[in-house]
């Protein structure tokens, strides 16, 4: 274990970060203090992780040279939202005064001292901080951005081209101002989910209801929740019937019942009923704090083709200045005129800027992920966002994921001109003392069916892995399984042995009702498969998806009639957990990329083995949220498509941004040879390049 893990953890929420390039100067700052073992930036999140002492003051004045603010990660603040003219008043002013300038230039001639001055004037209020970062890490031969920007800056002062260098810093300032305004935008989605909980609460204490704060609520506190109002806890019902919106946190769209002992989570909406709740979870670990968290560290994971742009801008920025400090001395030494290719060589640093090319895979990574958790769907990582994208086959968990995991009723058959409601009442009666699953099915259509009193009986008692009998009108009855029936010697109406092969082959199990006489009712009951199960595996198919699998324990005939059911291209069954870890581990040599859908509890070794594993119902499980790569919080199988939709785009919009980055700079060396390329048209290339990507990436926002 690396030391600093032994050494104390902190984690602070940081104001003001402007560029990727500043959060790592920041980060090798607050390393350096004494005290510190090490230090993580999160710049998607706006976080630094901090292993080792360091007080506020300390990390505020290594993030001095950015004016950055420093917050405990727990501490409430309110962000400040200024208006854009005050927090870039430099960048507007730095504009006017170069158009200014050249306004002065065209009445007074090129050579004005009077333009020359302005030009100084808006190089100095635009380019301010951006020289004093240059220099420092010119002098620390530290080739990012900012050295780049002010050496040629600089040189064009220096070689007499005061306005394309005022035109320069306007350019570089305005493009800045928009890259912090896109990253923000990408920010949205996470500061959203962190102000939809409220910050206090109405709690009974003893006769006594009072509003506390969240962080004074304790577990087993009872809260008071009014119709229209947000919960600011998780807990269980232990009064009250209502509907709740959870929308904000698992993206369903349609308000979900609840009753007592269901579970209800902080950040969702109450509908029109009153409901009591006892809390169950402390603050910090709320179904949303905990999905904040986790989508913060997958903001903060580097993808792979993040890990490629980085390595990539490590040698790119120093192999432009070389370059550019080649093409400005060596062709003077043989032929031509030292300004010109000094120009040549500065133009060379301005496009040469990595920015458009380093923002292009974290603001792509960051849009995605946050759009992800807004619409319930949690992605814990740019690695597995980009493996997402690249599934060709799915394996599928049946109980509980294409299947909804309840038994119910699905055929029910009465013989010898028997009322069928009749038959339900007297099978319900006789359930009632049972605790198998299939008598919670039958009572489930019961209920459905109006039924509210079935009938009493008497002498209740089980039959061991057969059935039950109970005395129904002073007649003894039973259900159980046909076998028992036949123990019995009961007769079975003309077509009932029939129905029952009938029922059976399609993975039905079939209960009887009767007496040692006849049977007189037939129920088959089958976990009823999701609405959703079959639209889902034909749009997979539609995306692309070249196998999809269902993978379960089940019996062969109940799966292979649920397979033939939703279209499912092959069906494994009668698999032990280590069974189906087999299966993905061979899927895995025939196809690149292997996803698992499951539980996250029981299919966790399949889940791990697989390239995506991708667990159902996330919201309020541990277990899913910690063994998956990807949770869809909703007990709802259509946001797979949505997740993979996603993933698949990510991986265009980056392949896009980066051959976009690359390609106009190799436009703008070609450009250079004729000696077409100005200092503001170089800047102009890197701004445009810096703002086409980035709003390219935050189309992401727009995938529903």
């Amino acid at each position: 274990m690396p030391q600093h893990e032994e050494e104390d953890k902190q984690v602070y929420r940081v104001q003001g970060f402007t560029c990727a390039n500043c959060a790592g100067i920041f980060e090798k700052n607050v390393k350096s203090l004494p005290g510190v073992a090490d230090a993580q930036v999160n710049f998607g999140a706006s976080k630094i992780t901090v292993f080792g002492n360091a007080t506020v003051e300390e990390l505020e004045k290594a993030g001095a040279f950015e004016h950055l603010k420093v917050v405990p990660e727990k501490q409430r603040f309110a962000e400040k939202k200024e208006p854009f003219w005050k927090t870039n008043g430099n960048v507007l002013f730095s504009v006017l005064l170069t158009a200014a300038g050249y306004l002065l230039a065209f009445a007074y001639g090129e050579e004005s001292r009077l333009s020359a001055l302005v030009f100084g004037v808006a190089i100095l209020v635009g380019g301010y901080g951006l020289f004093r970062k240059g220099i420092k890490n010119l002098f620390r031969l530290q080739f990012d951005m900012n050295t780049l920007m002010t050496v040629a800056i600089v040189g064009a002062a220096g070689i007499g081209e005061w306005g394309e260098g005022a035109v320069v810093v306007a350019l570089f300032a305005v493009s800045e101002a928009l890259e912090r305004f896109s990253m923000q935008k990408a920010r949205q989605s996470i500061r959203a989910l962190m102000d939809i909980s409220p910050k206090e609460a109405l709690i009974r204490r003893g006769s006594a209801e009072l509003a506390v704060s969240v962080e004074d609520i304790r577990v087993g506190d009872v809260m008071i929740v009014k119709p229209g109002q947000k919960l600011a806890m998780d807990g269980v019902v232990v009064k009250g019937t209502s509907t709740v919106d959870q929308a904000a946190i698992t993206g369903e769209s349609v308000p979900v019942a609840k009753d007592v002992d269901d579970e209800v989570f902080a950040g969702t909406l109450n509908g029109e009923g009153l409901l009591e709740v006892k809390v169950t979870k402390r603050v910090e670990d709320t179904t949303i704090s905990k999905i904040i968290h986790l989508v913060e560290e997958a903001q903060a994971e580097r993808a792979p083709s993040q890990a490629f742009v980085d390595r990539f801008a490590r040698y790119y920025t120093p192999a432009i200045m070389a370059l550019a400090i080649g093409i400005a001395v060596f062709p003077p030494l043989f032929a031509g005129e030292w300004g010109e290719w000094i120009y040549r060589g500065l133009s060379l640093l301005v496009v040469g800027c990595p920015c458009a090319l380093v923002i292009s895979t974290p603001v792509s990574i960051v849009t995605a992920i946050g759009n992800a958790a807004r619409n319930g769907v949690l992605i814990k990582g740019g690695i597995h966002l980009e493996e997402a994208g690249r599934i060709s086959a799915v394996a599928f968990d049946k109980t509980g994921t294409l299947t909804k995991g309840i038994p119910e009723v699905t055929d029910m058959e009465s013989f010898g001109g028997r009322d069928e409601r009749e038959m339900l009442a007297i099978a319900t009666g006789m359930e009632k003392g049972s605790q198998h699953p299939l008598a919670s099915a039958i009572a489930r259509k019961a209920a459905q069916a109006g039924i509210e009193r079935p009938l009493s009986v008497d002498g209740f008692r089980s039959i061991t892995g057969k059935g039950i009998q109970a005395l129904v009108n002073g007649q003894m009855h039973y259900t159980g399984s046909p076998k028992l029936f036949d123990e019995l010697g009961s007769e079975f109406p003309g077509s009932a042995r029939e129905r029952i092969q009938t029922l059976q082959s399609e993975g039905k199990t079939v209960m009887a009702l009767g007496t040692k006489q006849a049977v007189m009712a037939l129920f088959a009951v089958a976990d009823a498969v999701r609405d959703s199960s079959k639209a889902v595996i034909e749009e997979l198919r539609s995306m692309g998806i070249r196998k999809t699998i269902m993978l379960t324990g089940d019996n062969e005939a109940t799966a292979k009639s649920i397979g033939n059911q939703l279209g499912v291209a092959e069906v494994q069954a009668e698999l032990l957990p280590q069974e189906k870890l087999e299966m993905i581990k061979k899927l895995r040599l025939s196809y690149p990329s292997v996803a698992m859908v499951g539980d996250g509890v029981n299919d966790a070794p399949a889940l791990a083995a697989s390239s995506v594993g991708i667990a159902m119902g996330g919201a309020g499980t541990d277990a899913a949220l910690e063994t998956a790569d990807i949770a869809l919080l909703a007990d709802d199988l259509r946001k797979l498509p949505f997740a993979i939709r996603l993933s698949k785009k990510t991986l265009a919009v980056i392949k896009q941004n980066v051959a976009f980055s690359l390609g106009i700079k190799l436009l703008a060396l070609a450009l250079i040879v004729p000696g077409w390329l100005t200092l503001w048209l170089a800047i102009l290339a890197d701004m445009g390049a810096t703002l086409i990507v980035t709003l390219n990436s935050l189309r992401l926002l727009r995938t529903k």
